[in-house]
């Protein structure tokens, strides 16, 4: 093809759905919120992904992830809706809401606010993983994304928390 781009899908959405659909099967779901989609693009831009995917929530607003994903509103709103705590939440709500056997999360800041004391991007994920009677293991992490602009944060990010689901079940399944 001349004068065309190629459009690689990045390694850890197709390893990703190799290993979720390694028996015992597994299925995912997505709640973001900085990150506005590009988790779930990248999850669903590896054919088949239907077979493990689930679907995914973009809640943006306080009052979204608290109806949706049953995040907790008072401590939600005393850090803005950006800490692990947060994600946490998102990500096992996630899981509650579509049913799904792995949820992952993000929720953090796409650029600077000088309002919120946020000096450069960075942003929270979490994953969670549900286990014998519903209980959840749950994992969390932040990202820095010093320099980076919003669409570069927000792909960072995404890239981050899927990177972190393929390395917590490639270590689960050994």
């Amino acid at each position: 093809m001349s004068g065309g781009r190629t459009r690689v899908v990045p390694v850890t959405a197709a390893e990703l759905k190799t290993l979720m659909l390694a028996e015992p099967r597994l299925t995912l779901a997505v709640a973001e919120s900085l990150t506005a989609g590009h988790v779930q693009a990248r999850v669903a831009a590896v054919s088949g992904a239907s077979d493990f995917f689930l679907g995914g929530v973009t809640a943006y607003s306080l009052q979204q992830k608290v109806k949706l994903l049953g995040v907790n509103r008072a401590a939600a709103k005393r850090v803005n809706c950006v800490s692990a705590a947060v994600a946490e939440a998102m990500a096992r709500g996630v899981c509650e809401l579509f049913g799904a056997d792995v949820g992952v999360a993000t929720t953090g800041y796409a650029e600077p606010s000088a309002a919120d004391g946020v000096e450069a991007p960075f942003a929270w994920w979490a994953l969670a993983r549900r286990g014998a009677r519903g209980k959840f293991s749950m994992r969390h992490g932040r990202v820095e994304c010093p320099g980076a602009s919003r669409t570069e944060a927000q792909a960072i990010v995404a890239e981050a928390a899927l990177a972190e689901v393929v390395a917590w079940i490639r270590e689960e399944r050994g």
